[in-house]
């Protein structure tokens, strides 16, 4: 039968093996260090394994596969749940090559701010507490999915990483109701502008605010913001601040 099923790009697999993790139904193994469908039955082309591969390798086509069979799939399961390790796992002493399980990637709801239990509420101005309006994780622009779900409608900030630390209101002031991405062009030695190019250019972004400090090495952040708009072939609206050392930020 032709139907929907996920496909897998082996030059952009890292072998980080998330998607082995967030495939509940084990269609998907590392074999020579790549990602690989091993099931076309065990995959139910629902794609729970896309969001979370931080190379955007995981995608969907429709093709000549054999039909999703839950009950194989809870055999295998039963199988599995009774057999010892076969190869390594996350959280007993063996790390994942690309890091750790933190970089799975989830959306974060925000409610309107309330008074924890012993807090005064949040309308004494004297003591109002402090809320993160961090939207999703992960942040580090190396390790957010392509095609993750949050950055649909999203309003970008793309930050240097020292920025939130110089800028003490900068959750309030610049991280609310946006999806945060944050790097260091200097510490990380790359260049981001690819990447930041298939997420404009894959998604439907609204804005973009870009954060940096004020010293000569940050500009690598907003280049390759530049960048990457020039090269997605969209016209999105965007913004730089640039922090100051002593706390101050100013507009350009």
């Amino acid at each position: 039968m032709v139907r929907k099923i996920i496909r897998i790009n082996e030059e952009k697999c890292n072998g980080c093996s998330l998607c082995v993790h967030a495939c509940h139904e084990g269609a998907i193994a590392i074999v020579d260090e790549k990602a690989r469908l091993i099931r076309d039955d065990y995959c139910d082309g629902l794609g729970n394994c896309l969001p979370i591969c931080p190379v955007g390798a995981i995608g969907f086509e429709e093709r000549e596969a054999a039909a999703f069979n839950e009950d194989a799939v809870k055999a295998g399961q039963c199988q599995n749940s009774t057999q010892p390790l076969l190869r390594p796992q996350p959280g007993l002493g063996h790390p994942l090559p690309c890091g750790c399980p933190g970089t799975h990637s989830r959306e974060i709801s925000r409610v309107p701010e309330q008074a924890a239990p012993g807090q005064c509420p949040a309308s004494d101005p004297c003591c109002a507490p402090t809320a993160t309006e961090l939207r999703q994780w992960p942040v580090q622009i190396k390790l957010v999915p392509i095609n993750a779900l949050y950055f649909q409608n999203a309003r970008l900030l793309i930050a240097a990483d020292c920025a939130a630390y110089a800028f003490g209101d900068f959750h309030r002031r610049f991280m609310k109701d946006r999806v945060t991405l944050i790097g260091c062009p200097k510490l990380d030695n790359i260049d981001y502008s690819g990447k930041l190019t298939e997420i404009i250019a894959t998604n439907d972004i609204k804005s973009v605010l870009v954060a940096r400090m004020e010293v000569p090495c940050c500009a690598g952040i907003e280049n390759a913001v530049i960048s990457a708009m020039q090269n997605s072939g969209k016209y999105v609206p965007w913004q730089l601040v640039t922090m100051t050392i002593d706390g101050d930020f100013f507009e350009t």
